[in-house]
């Protein structure tokens, strides 16, 4: 299965989170609010995130990983395409196809 990273930022009431969201690449849940509607009462895996605190003086927190409650977030927006990767994480090879010979006359 192919999967599809996005940076994306997330914001709840009391944080902005920006990081890296991994979907599937193709059919159903592969678009951010498809994906964020299946999982409304779960926490969604968030990587390279940073976090910040909107009005507050605080730094802000970088994170490997973090799991963000999915019911929070009150705004989601995709910033760019990471490209598109498999099971492993590396990016689908690309395949090499032969061309087929035609049968022998008779």
């Amino acid at each position: 299965m192919h999967f599809r990273r996005l940076r994306v930022r997330l914001e709840t009431e009391r944080h902005t989170i920006e990081g890296t969201l991994q979907l599937p690449n193709e059919g159903y849940r592969s678009r951010m609010t498809d994906f964020l509607n299946s999982h409304e009462s779960d926490f969604l895996p968030i990587t390279d995130a940073e976090v910040y605190w909107p009005g507050d003086d605080r730094a802000s927190e970088s994170h490997e990983y973090l799991a963000v409650s999915v019911r929070h977030i009150v705004l989601g927006v995709e910033l760019e395409s990471l490209g598109t990767f498999d099971e492993t994480g590396e990016p689908p090879s690309q395949r090499s196809f032969m061309v087929s010979t035609p049968p022998p006359s008779a």
